[in-house]
């Protein structure tokens, strides 16, 4: 059987086991309301049916409290649990972002489908505007008021605290297609040539909407078709796919002296830190101290010196 023949089967059969829970409804967290179950019956004495009703109301509360451990407890109401192994793995890679606090608002999704999910996202949230370093950056008001704070704290110390570029901040869903593109394309050509792919198993790809790239591309890399910059590992590992990037959120911020162990320090006592493993630059906005992550079910990791907190899922 031919490669190309193989490949297309493969894809199809990906496809087909995953796309009904890429797209499932809904899923509420243990956040969400907690059932009050039915009132007692027989009941008629009226201290005895506000009693029992405190006592339910107690008791829900209790339970409310004791299911909010741990991440998923932490997520915000009305959350979108995803059901899929892609969703599963992208909540890990970037699911910091969705325990936020410090007066912010985190999305309910793990993927935004479109610019117009995003524009709508983006459009209910309190936002800040500022020129940093010669760029003009819009975050989430909480976390421009804390970048700020931070930033004088290092000026003070004779450090500074700067963005890479005009895209450290907010983005829109299209830039962040853009920077997917950079990815994909020259990878597609790549594996063309080496015979993984047929031309037009690689055209029928392109063709996809890029919410539908995105697992067919995650899919092909557990064939080690990978498409990093480098070719050699996941494409998380370079960029976010479109739709799942914390920028969407207005929470995130790359910072060009993101290697001073200092600079690292007072982001970190302004509510914002490391949580993308991969991708050194970026800092997330959480909105509390470090000694409060791990009750939002964030753990901590350890690589090259760098500390980076990621859900404990």
């Amino acid at each position: 059987m031919r490669v190309g023949v193989f490949l297309r089967l493969s894809l199809l059969a990906a496809v087909a086991a995953t796309a009904a829970c890429w797209t499932s409804p809904t899923a509420r967290s243990p956040e969400g309301p907690v059932n009050s179950g039915d009132r007692p019956a027989n009941v008629s004495n009226t201290n005895v049916t506000n009693t029992a009703n405190a006592n339910k109301t107690t008791a829900n509360s209790n339970t409310e409290m004791g299911e909010k451990k741990g991440f998923a407890g932490n997520l915000p109401a009305d959350f979108e649990q995803p059901t899929d192994d892609v969703g599963r793995k992208l909540l890990r890679e970037y699911g910091s972002v969705f325990v936020a606090r410090g007066g912010v608002t985190a999305p309910k999704k793990v993927v935004f489908r479109d610019e117009t999910e995003v524009a709508a996202f983006q459009g209910t949230l309190k936002t800040s505007a500022a020129s940093i370093g010669g760029f003009q950056l819009t975050l989430q008001a909480a976390a421009m008021d804390a970048l700020r704070t931070a930033i004088e704290q290092a000026k003070a110390k004779g450090l500074s605290i700067s963005p890479r570029g005009a895209d450290s901040a907010k983005r829109t869903y299209n830039e962040t297609v853009g920077l997917w593109q950079s990815r994909v394309d020259p990878a597609l050509v790549h594996w063309v040539g080496k015979g993984r792919m047929t031309k037009a198993d690689a055209d029928r790809l392109k063709g996809l909407s890029t919410f539908d790239q995105v697992k067919e591309v995650l899919r092909l890399e557990e064939q080690g078709i990978y498409f990093a910059k480098d070719l050699s590992k996941s494409i998380i590992y370079s960029v976010a796919p479109p739709g799942t990037s914390q920028h969407l959120s207005l929470l995130a911020f790359d910072v060009k002296e993101f290697d001073n162990p200092q600079v690292r320090s007072i982001l970190n006592e302004n509510g914002w830190f490391q949580t993308v493993a991969s991708d050194l630059p970026h800092f997330t906005y959480l909105g509390v101290k470090e000694a409060e992550l791990p009750s939002l079910g964030l753990k901590k990791i350890t690589d090259s010196g760098r500390t980076f907190w990621v859900p404990d899922i």
